[in-house]
């Protein structure tokens, strides 16, 4: 077992309360990988991924003393990584709700062969949205978040996030289809 593994969360979380800079390398070693992913799902650029992430980091062990250890310690830092990714969204003014009227009242149907993408694929996918749409699929779709938590989130209406949602499927159903083609044309 590795060292960055070997150690139990609540110490490292102790060790982080006082300050300690081992254990802050520690759980940053230990978190960081999934953490960039999820701040990727966000924000395209990988420098400004990476920086949400050190920020996010930074956000964690100053208010560290706030996880009142309910629930899940990585659901509580996963919270604040995904709000820095939304604060950095609005400070760089990429936070645009798209709103495409004609788009959304088309319907689509997702590929016969959707079962051979990969996950990777999958998320190149949802990357490929416009930001307002990508936004609140992953807080809903992938976080878990409600409508009601994404519109407080995003200051937004419920409905704005309801259509954003509905728009991105749509979206992703249309990409879908478009890649289960070419994933047939390349023999896969």
């Amino acid at each position: 077992m590795s060292a960055k593994n070997s150690i139990r969360e609540e110490e490292l979380i102790e060790g982080c309360l006082k300050g300690n800079r081992k254990s802050q390398r520690l759980l940053y070693e230990r978190y960081s990988g999934s953490f960039l992913s999820l701040c990727m799902r966000y924000i395209k650029d990988m420098d400004l991924a990476q920086d949400v992430l050190v920020e996010g980091f930074m956000k964690i062990f100053d208010n560290l003393s706030q996880y009142k250890k309910e629930g899940s310690f990585e659901g509580w830092m996963r919270r604040v990584m995904v709000t820095q990714a939304l604060q950095t969204l609005r400070k760089n003014k990429r936070l645009s709700m798209e709103v495409n009227l004609d788009d959304s009242e088309r319907e689509f149907t997702a590929a016969p062969n959707v079962n051979v993408l990969e996950v990777e694929e999958l998320l190149q996918l949802v990357a490929s949205l416009p930001v307002g749409y990508r936004t609140v699929f992953n807080l809903f779709a992938i976080e878990g978040y409600s409508h009601q938590e994404i519109c407080k989130m995003l200051g937004i209406s419920e409905n704005t996030s309801k259509s954003q949602l509905s728009r991105a499927r749509a979206m992703l159903q249309q990409k879908l289809s478009i890649n289960g083609t070419k994933t047939v044309k390349n023999g896969r």
